[in-house]
């Protein structure tokens, strides 16, 4: 089984990969982030902070970006990425989430979201297509500063074991 986070390198997803990291250890389980790109946007890649503003489109670049922010954060997780179209609604990212989920045998997905508040619902979120699918639980985080992100950033006993290596999609 394994943990499951989708990871757009904002706080909301460092805070639920830090939580499912917490989490792992306890049920000894295996944590993946995966991160959903959509293709030729520089856009949206610089507005998520993926890109410099001005810089074009590079894939290679924002792979590396986030595969480096997450190992950066908990060394141990393995990454995983999926390219989807230019124009990918919010309903063709959770469908590649939720094929992820399915590829990793996931059990619980660890999900930052603004507005789980709301139960999840609105219409321009991923969260409620993704926490929709009951092949496993769903951990919601709304809390952007916890305490442990940068406790783990400097205590992890897992500091010297950082994957250089991601998984292709």
């Amino acid at each position: 089984m394994t943990f499951l986070v989708p990871f757009d390198g904002s706080s909301l997803a460092e805070a639920a990969l830090v939580r499912a990291v917490e989490f792992a250890k306890v049920f000894d389980e295996k944590v993946v982030a995966v991160s959903i790109i959509p293709l030729d946007d520089e856009t949206y890649s610089q507005e998520k902070g993926w890109l410099a503003t001005g810089d074009p489109f590079d894939r290679h670049a924002i792979v590396a970006h986030l595969h480096e922010q997450v190992t950066d954060l908990a060394p141990t997780v393995d990454f995983s990425h999926e390219f989807v179209g230019r124009y990918a609604s919010s309903g063709s990212i959770a469908l590649a989430i939720r094929k992820a989920a399915k590829e990793f045998d996931t059990s619980m997905l660890f999900i930052g979201s603004e507005n789980a508040g709301r139960l999840v619902n609105s219409l321009a979120s991923v969260g409620s297509q993704v926490t929709a699918d009951q092949d496993y639980d769903v951990v919601i985080v709304r809390d952007r500063t916890p305490a442990k992100i940068e406790r783990l950033k400097r205590v992890s006993p897992f500091r010297k074991e950082k994957s250089d290596f991601y998984l292709s999609q």
